[in-house]
């Protein structure tokens, strides 16, 4: 199994994981750590996954995640839900509960405040990111005694400026918010195109909002070579779905 840490997260009573898509049992296009209950994969083999995942960063926790939108909506839990509401963010301040981001390209972003004994992660794609979804979990963790000056985030395994080719539409929707944001794009080489760089983006805006603690891993997804899933190579092959790698926060104590 394919575990990635981010040294900055690192704290007695807190555990996490930047997951990849080896050591589980899914098969095919799914193999073999598909987390993503969204997927068209077998749903005991995605709970087997999750299981082992579970394992894998603590005993007796729970691995919870949501329905992902795309959206700035957060959700703060004391408890496991019945069932995965849709958001792209979670908070929480209770023990055993392993806020889980399913991604494949997308940024999964996993907080904490060390002091505070409060988590979050979020979801960060390209919309989720300029719609406000990372503001949106500091807001939250604040809510529950954090403070913004102490939250340190990572941001995990995500598609990289390298392979993430957009058109001047996409561009024009971040120049809106002013002809500064031009720097997260560098032309493609293809008429009308440019490559965008999520992670930046993403530690931009955690930046901007007053986390002065901002790591990235700096590894894309794209690759195969990687290990991780990835919707952007997926389609670019052709394949009818994909798997989902989950990044993982919680409290041990």
């Amino acid at each position: 199994m394919k575990r990635l840490t981010a040294p900055k997260l690192n704290a007695p009573g807190f555990t996490h994981g930047f997951f990849g898509r080896q050591g589980g049992v899914s098969t095919g296009l799914y193999e073999s750590l598909n987390c993503g209950p969204g997927s068209k994969d077998s749903a005991e083999a995605v709970a087997e996954n999750r299981r082992l995942v579970s394992a894998a960063l603590a005993p007796q926790s729970a691995l919870v995640s949501l329905s992902q939108i795309h959206s700035p909506i957060v959700h703060t839990l004391n408890q496991a839900p019945a069932q995965r509401p849709e958001g792209d963010a979670m908070v929480t301040a209770t023990q055993g509960l392993a806020l889980g981001i399913l991604t494949a390209d997308c940024a999964p972003v996993l907080l904490a405040d060390h002091s505070a004994k409060v988590i979050g992660a979020a979801h960060a794609g390209w919309k989720g990111a300029l719609g406000g979804v990372l503001e949106a979990a500091l807001d939250a963790m604040e809510r529950l005694g954090a403070s913004r000056t102490r939250i340190v985030a990572a941001i995990g395994p995500c598609i990289s400026q390298d392979n993430y080719e957009v058109n001047w539409e996409f561009r024009d929707r971040f120049l809106e918010l002013g002809l500064k944001h031009r720097r997260f794009f560098v032309p493609s080489g293809k008429e009308g195109h440019y490559r965008f760089d999520l992670p930046v983006y993403a530690m931009h805006r955690l930046t901007a909002a007053g986390v002065t603690q901002v790591e990235s891993l700096g590894i894309c997804t794209y690759p195969p070579e990687n290990g991780f899933f990835s919707f952007r190579r997926t389609t670019h092959a052709g394949e009818s779905d994909y798997g989902r790698q989950v990044s993982a926060i919680l409290l041990t104590k």
